[in-house]
């Protein structure tokens, strides 16, 4: 009698992400990209009025790993778009 109730309870799994981004989705990542921008930004301005040369180029090398991560979530982001573009235009009738 518990078989079938640990059946209901497996998940399964997604081998592709859904094509939607949910209104929940959309807030984490426009908390992502709030973070990194914040991160970016104070790393650069500690690297700014450092004065050890170790600690600057450890500062700077933060905050380019932040505008990288920064521009990795825009990029996403973009290649969605685009896919969601071009599926919109397929599925549009012919006039």
């Amino acid at each position: 009698m518990q078989q079938p109730y640990q059946q209901q309870n497996q998940q399964t799994s997604m081998n592709q992400p859904p094509s939607i981004i949910s209104t929940k989705d959309l807030s984490y990542i426009d908390d992502m990209l709030a973070w990194n921008l914040l991160a970016m930004k104070k790393a650069h301005f500690a690297a700014e009025h450092c004065q050890d040369q170790e600690i600057k180029a450890a500062c700077e090398k933060c905050g380019e790993m932040h505008q990288r991560h920064y521009s990795q979530i825009l990029g996403h982001l973009q290649h969605h778009l685009q896919q969601a573009n071009q599926s919109i235009q397929q599925n549009q009738p012919m006039m």
